[in-house]
């Protein structure tokens, strides 16, 4: 039992956190590509993906996992984007780390739900049934330089002080 509900309910919650963190993310990602700061997606965002690494903390576990070390990874770098956004309000240099961090964080839970999707799904756990064979590999590859690509646009294009002024 963890927090009152079953192993399997809590993996079930745990993956419902983690996936709108991700939708979320995508969705602020979107924005940040079209200059637009989207306040209330992207606290649903960064609470989401701090509560997937929490939950994550959650399962039991006798040895430090590769889960445990991107959790850990995934809140310092969260704790980053927090301040970036929420103390210096993406101001000067802490726009672009707000961005680099949102994003990064945004990553490796894609990455993550790659390699479950691998682990998961007969189809593609059949083409890489250790997740280290080449349509992994790919993938995640793919996931990779899609994240630099789009991740440089956003830091290129996401300029919340000038919208700000903007309005003004």
């Amino acid at each position: 039992m963890i927090l009152g509900l079953s192993i399997a309910a809590f993996t079930k919650l745990h993956v419902a956190i983690s996936l709108i963190g991700i939708v979320s993310g995508l969705v602020v990602l979107y924005g940040m590509l079209g200059a637009q700061r989207m306040p209330g997606w992207t606290a649903l965002f960064l609470a989401t993906t701090v509560l997937t690494s929490v939950t994550g903390f959650m399962f039991p576990a006798t040895t430090v996992t590769p889960a445990a070390i991107f959790g850990a990874i995934s809140l310092a770098v969260l704790a980053v984007a927090l301040l970036a956004l929420y103390v210096f309000q993406a101001n000067g240099a802490w726009r672009w780390i707000y961005v680099v961090t949102a994003l990064f964080a945004l990553y490796l839970n894609v990455f993550v739900l790659a390699v479950q999707a691998f682990q998961k799904i007969a189809f593609l756990h059949s083409l890489a049934p250790n997740g280290s064979e080449p349509p992994f590999l790919v993938a995640q590859t793919i996931v990779l330089l899609t994240f630099l690509w789009l991740g440089f646009g956003a830091v290129r294009k996401f300029h919340p002080e000038a919208m700000a002024s903007a309005r003004r």
